[in-house]
């Protein structure tokens, strides 16, 4: 996750696509570089020799394919994913769902 400042996200994959980046996402106030994690040293390495700044570099788990989730499904994942982070033994929890902006109004509700 790197701040935007002055980049575009042209230059970020310039920089990044040579050691190995995927991608790169426009998270609005942040640029996402997507790696397989066997690059993420080539690309943190890349980033830091064009002294570009990153808040965090770390491996994470991004899913291939996402399930869309209905009402009830959605419901029952929050449920799962509630008591998985309640539990002293989870660290970090990784799904693969979407819930689209309807069927969460009606979750929220």
């Amino acid at each position: 996750m790197l701040p935007k400042g002055e980049l575009s996200e042209d230059d970020v994959l310039e920089i990044v696509l040579d050691a190995g980046a995927e991608e790169v996402n426009d998270l609005g106030e942040n640029f996402e570089v997507i790696s397989e994690s066997t690059d993420l040293v080539a690309v943190r390495t890349a980033l830091q020799g064009a002294g570009v700044d990153y808040d965090s570099a770390e491996s994470q788990f991004v899913p291939t394919m996402q399930v869309e989730l209905d009402e009830e499904g959605a419901r029952k994942m929050f449920k799962l994913i509630d008591a998985l982070e309640d539990s002293d033994d989870v660290q970090n929890v990784f799904a693969n769902f979407d819930v689209s902006d309807e069927v969460m109004e009606k979750v929220d509700a």
